[in-house]
């Protein structure tokens, strides 16, 4: 029991990482323009296919995939940002306006994607290069309950998301762009009479959250081994389920968040079976939205850290 407790925990954290990720890229969002991306998972879905066929094609090694698959992202994340939210932007429309016409843009964007990717591939299941595919490590023998193991690409996944989070930690807090951002965190109008280029620090700032979703992404179907169209609605339902257990608008928010959604899964796949692991998750956040709405971890200030 103690054994299968840790090995939840472990296969828990490390699909968190992934979760993590996804709300990070919802969250930068989020937190710089309040507004809400529907096509942020069909982004990533676009750069995953980008990669297979460039895999079916070509052949190529995991990292180039991998770049293939973070260059897509943030290709159709920058034909999202101009299209569904800079035009709303100039257009001077009241928050809550432009807000509800971006998100209702950015929904059909989404479906748009799909399209895209079912006529360009459209074979619904496709093989994707593994990750790794060794055996798992042996982490110990435990004597009250049997072996430990950990998948490598468990690890790779941890590494790569804690990598992210030090760098964007960096980017927003030791940098002169982290800084133009945080002033159009704060007051988007200030920041543009100071002489900050708000047009283009929103690009930036999508290019930055695909860039992150696309290597979320990118270790998904490549932990699988595979790829499908719903890739889309996975990633946007599971960084948005994260990003609100978290906290909107927290960095550290959306960590905690997709953290402590893999371990929900994990627990409740393993004790109630995979039927209930979506209900449970599901219900957690309706619990904490009505005890606690601003979070696990809600900001004191925007993008707090």
């Amino acid at each position: 029991m103690l054994a299968d407790l840790l090995q939840n925990t472990l296969d828990g954290l490390a699909q968190g990482a992934t979760y993590a990720l996804l709300a990070l890229g919802f969250t930068l969002i989020f937190g710089v323009l309040r507004r809400a991306n529907l096509s942020y998972g069909a982004a990533i879905m676009f750069g995953a296919y980008c990669a297979t066929w460039a895999s079916l094609r070509f052949q190529s090694g995991l990292l180039v995939l991998a770049l293939v698959t973070i260059a897509g992202a943030v290709l159709a994340g920058a034909y999202v940002e101009r299209l569904c939210f800079a035009p709303h932007n100039a257009r001077g429309l009241r928050p809550g306006n432009a807000a509800i016409a971006s998100m209702v843009a950015s929904f059909a964007l989404w479906m748009q994607f799909e399209e895209i990717v079912t006529l360009w591939m459209p074979q619904h299941l496709y093989a994707f290069p593994a990750l790794y595919e060794g055996a798992a490590l042996d982490i110990g023998t435990l004597t009250l309950g049997g072996p430990l193991t950990l998948r490598v690409e468990s690890l790779i996944t941890l590494a790569c998301a804690t990598a992210i989070c030090a760098a964007l930690w960096l980017i927003l807090y030791r940098t002169r762009f982290g800084l133009a951002v945080r002033a159009v965190i704060d007051e988007p109008g200030a920041a543009g009479l100071s002489g900050i280029n708000v047009s283009w620090v929103l690009i930036r700032v999508f290019a930055l959250a695909s860039a992150i979703g696309g290597l979320a992404g990118y270790l998904v179907v490549a932990t699988h081994g595979q790829v499908t169209p719903m890739l889309g609605m996975w990633s946007t339902l599971k960084g948005m389920l994260a990003m609100m257990i978290g906290g909107l608008g927290s960095l550290p928010g959306a960590i905690v968040g997709g953290l402590v959604l893999g371990l929900v899964e994990a627990h409740t796949q393993w004790f109630l079976g995979p039927q209930s692991r979506d209900l449970v998750s599901y219900l957690l956040l309706f619990v904490l939205l009505a005890v606690h709405p601003a979070g696990l971890w809600p900001r004191s200030k925007p993008v707090e850290t």
